[in-house]
C-alpha cells in the first residue's frame, strides 16, 4: 500500500502515520519497496506461527477429547513461545476437583512436564538459548536439567509432580510436525491430574498420552 492508501484506511495524520511506519519498520513488521509498504519478515513469521498453531489445534482436538474421556482428566496442548510454555487448547476434566492449565496461560520453560517435554525435543540451538537464559547463574541447576532432558528424550515423555502447581501430577509427550524433509517438535500434549487421583494410574496415563501424541504427530506429518 502507498502512503495515500494508508492515510485513507487509517485516518491518521500524515506525520503520525510516518512515525508509526518508522517504528514498525524498525521492528521488522513493515517492509518498504519503491514507496509502497507491505508486511515485513516479523509479520510473516507471526502469520506462519499462527497458521501452524491453528492447524495443530485442529489436528489435535479429537485426540485430546478422546484422551480426556479415557482418563477422565484434563488435557492441554502446549507450545513454546520464546522462553515460556503457553497453552493453546484445553479439554477440562469433568471432575469437580480438576487441574486446569487455562488456555492462554504461560509459565517459564523451566519446571513441569510440559516445559521439560518442550525443552527436551526442541532444536539444540533453541534449547541452548533457553537454558542459557533461564539457568543463568545456576550451573548446578543447568547440569541437572540437561541430564533430565537427556533421559526424557530417551524415554519419549516427561513426568512431573507438584513442580509448577502443588498437588498436580502431569505427563507430557512431544508432537512432531514435518518441516521440509525433517520432523520437528514445537508442541506437546499434556495430561494433568491431582496427584492423589494419579497415584497407581501413572503407567496408564503415560501410555495413553504417548499414544495420543503419536496419533497427532502422524496426522501433522501427512496433512
Amino acid at each position: 500500500m502507498s502512503v495515500k492508501d494508508l492515510l485513507d484506511v487509517t485516518g491518521l495524520a500524515q506525520s503520525t502515520l510516518y512515525r508509526q511506519i518508522a517504528l514498525l519498520k524498525r521492528w521488522g513488521f513493515v517492509a518498504e519497496h519503491a514507496g509502497h509498504y507491505a508486511p515485513g519478515p516479523i509479520s510473516l513469521q507471526l502469520a506462519l506461527g499462527f497458521d501452524v498453531n491453528s492447524l495443530l489445534v485442529e489436528a489435535s482436538r479429537s485426540e485430546m477429547q478422546q484422551l480426556a474421556r479415557v482418563s477422565q482428566e484434563s488435557v492441554g496442548l502446549v507450545v513454546a513461545v520464546k522462553h515460556q510454555v503457553m497453552c493453546v487448547e484445553m479439554v477440562d476434566s469433568q471432575h469437580s476437583l480438576r487441574c486446569s492449565f487455562e488456555k492462554g496461560r504461560a509459565v517459564l520453560l523451566k519446571a513441569g512436564a510440559s516445559a521439560k517435554s518442550l525443552l527436551a525435543f526442541m532444536a539444540d540451538k533453541a534449547r541452548t538459548e533457553v537454558l542459557d537464559s533461564v539457568f543463568d547463574g545456576d550451573p548446578a541447576g543447568r547440569t541437572a536439567i540437561e541430564a533430565e532432558l537427556s533421559q526424557i528424550r530417551a524415554q519419549g515423555y516427561a513426568v512431573s509432580d507438584s513442580e509448577v502447581d502443588p498437588g498436580v501430577w502431569g505427563v507430557s509427550a512431544p508432537i512432531f510436525h514435518r518441516i521440509g524433509r525433517a520432523a520437528s517438535s514445537g508442541a506437546s500434549i499434556t495430561l494433568m491430574a491431582p496427584s492423589t487421583r494419579a497415584a497407581g494410574r501413572e503407567t496408564q496415563f503415560i501410555d495413553a498420552a504417548v499414544r495420543a501424541a503419536r496419533a497427532i504427530s502422524a496426522r501433522m506429518q501427512t496433512d
